[in-house]
């Protein structure tokens, strides 16, 4: 591993494959993640995305294929991996007879931090993951959110570099996945993470990039915005705009940049349209410069995206394989 590729990536997967006998649970999969990105793994159940997360934590071995976590290769530089890594898997193995504070400075000791790094640590990390008032509970007697801060506060005891989670919000109500998510954006300003979600508008609104697994394959790996786009084609401009039919009918014609229009007359005077652009580019100052000149009222003027989930069901759709083959 070279000195500029370590920089480079937190993560590099290369035609990673595990077997369970002739099964296939990952196959040939290849991604990465940039130091201090927040990436999440999509797929429905059986995709590969707990196989995956397990390979990078140095929890199972791949039956073939490159990982690496900061450099280190997963499988013969695991010790280092592990310090480097925080890992918060789906069912959070929790002790949950003993009290937080108590259990994340043993987490801590057994991480290799000496008695004064943990209790310093530990003070640090309920802090920051919201446990300090609980701090003196037995683990066992904490609601589900209070708990999957205490999973949290363990991964981020060490330090670590790489924060992995597996479903860190499943089973948690509304109030509760939002103080989640606004803990993983705070944690993601210092650390890199890769998480597993099936709440799609979470991912959407955490993660920076996304990798969608299907039947342990990678079918798409980029931002959420470029696999939008690219589902679109190119993203339609709604607008509202009180001006004659026929007036707007002739501007839209001649800007070359507009391959359809549709333009349809309201009852209070505005005039609905749907506008797609020829070259996917964004109509919207175009529109707005167009009112402007003629002196035309603007009452809506948006970009109409593809949801994330639009783009999931899209990639993973049971006929997709027909379709490329």
């Amino acid at each position: 591993m070279t000195d500029s590729a370590e920089a480079r990536a937190m993560i590099e997967v290369e035609n990673l494959t595990k077997l369970y006998g002739r099964r296939a649970a990952v196959h040939d999969v290849t991604f990465t993640v940039g130091k201090g990105e927040i990436v999440g793994l999509l797929g429905p159940n059986g995709a590969g995305k707990t196989t995956i997360m397990r390979i990078l934590a140095c929890f199972m071995p791949a039956t073939s294929g490159v990982a690496r976590v900061a450099g280190l290769d997963v499988f013969q530089e695991s010790d280092q991996v592990r310090r480097r890594i925080g890992y918060m898997p789906e069912n959070n193995p929790l002790y949950h007879d003993m009290r937080v504070r108590e259990y994340l400075k043993f987490r801590a000791r057994l991480k290799g931090l000496s008695i004064q790094e943990s209790r310093a640590r530990v003070d640090e990390v309920t802090e920051r993951c919201g446990l300090a008032e609980v701090s003196s509970q037995v683990i066992g007697n904490l609601s589900k959110g209070y708990r999957q801060r205490v999973g949290l506060a363990d991964a981020l005891v060490h330090q670590p570099q790489l924060i992995i989670l597996d479903e860190p919000t499943i089973g948690l109500d509304p109030h509760q996945i939002r103080a989640v998510r606004q803990l993983i954006l705070e944690l993601g300003k210092d650390h890199t993470i890769l998480l597993s979600s099936h709440i799609l508008p979470e991912v959407e609104m955490t993660c920076q990039r996304v990798v969608i697994l299907h039947n342990g394959r990678v079918l798409a790996a980029d931002s959420t915005q470029n696999l939008q786009q690219r589902l679109s084609g190119a993203s339609q401009v709604l607008t509202e705009i009180a001006a004659p039919p026929d007036e707007l009918e002739a501007c839209f014609k001649q800007n070359q940049d507009i391959e359809y229009h549709d333009i349809s007359p309201t009852d209070s005077g505005y005039c609905r349209c749907t506008i797609v652009p020829r070259t996917g580019l964004d109509l919207r100052p175009a529109i707005f410069e167009l009112v402007q000149t003629h002196g035309w009222r603007l009452r809506e003027l948006t970009l109409s995206r593809h949801s994330l989930e639009d783009v999931f069901v899209h990639v993973t759709r049971p006929d997709r394989d027909e379709e490329e083959s």
